[in-house]
């Protein structure tokens, strides 16, 4: 299990957004704890370590624990609202988990060994369709991050779900199919020589269609000899 953080929390007498705009003025910010079949929680936290836990990264897939009057709750952040303009932290939602907690989030992917791509190194391109997956899994054991290897990866080749080794517990949401997480694609100057030999290149078909034509109008023309003949 990972912390994100660990803060004292007080709890909230009052709620509604007079009530929220004063414990901004106090540097708190209003949350809220719920879930695992208890009341809703209101709860002012300190805005500072709040905020850099926020942008300490990981927040949304790490396990918090909020200590509120004396008890300690192991929560997971699940929502949280920035000012649209000043981009200040206004309200985070957290749900409370167990060891039997399971919970569904998005884990980043990365990429390791691409000077060991031999498609990389032609001048390929990697192109991330995903560069988080949902999955879901145990809230005392969620990844930190999936790691997809490219070593020996080609121009044209896809890396999909498949390449993610899971950790037990832990599943994918989408399970239809082998969902492509990224390609290896060819690179733009790459597919505009091709184009340029292919748009260079006449077909034999083309070839042969236009001599029938060509033939067509000598027919016409020594068909209205021979009229103007007769």
């Amino acid at each position: 299990m990972h912390t994100t953080f660990e803060v004292k929390a007080e709890k909230r007498e009052k709620v509604g957004k007079g009530a929220a705009r004063a414990l901004r003025r106090n540097a708190m910010i209003p949350a809220v704890i719920y879930g695992d079949k208890k009341d809703p929680l209101p709860i002012a936290l300190p805005y500072k370590e709040t905020f850099l836990a926020l942008h300490a990264g990981g927040f949304m897939t790490n396990i918090a624990t909020i200590t509120v009057d004396g008890e300690k709750i192991s929560v997971l952040p699940r929502d949280f609202q920035l000012d649209p303009v000043r981009d200040f932290l206004e309200h985070v939602d957290f749900l409370r988990v167990s060891k039997n907690t399971r919970v569904t989030v998005e884990i980043p992917v990365h990429f390791e060994n691409e000077e060991a791509s031999p498609g990389l190194k032609r001048g390929g391109v990697l192109n991330i369709v995903r560069h988080a997956v949902e999955v879901h899994c145990p809230a005392s054991s969620i990844p930190e991050a999936f790691t997809i290897d490219l070593t020996g990866t080609e121009i044209g080749d896809t890396l999909a779900a498949s390449k993610v080794s899971l950790p037990s517990g832990v599943e994918f949401t989408i399970t239809d199919r082998d969902f492509a997480i990224a390609t290896i694609a060819t690179p733009a100057a790459l597919r505009s020589e091709e184009d340029e030999q292919s748009e260079g290149e006449a077909p034999e078909d083309g070839e042969v269609t236009e001599t029938k034509v060509i033939n067509q109008k000598d027919d016409n023309v020594e068909g209205e000899t021979k009229a103007g003949e007769e």
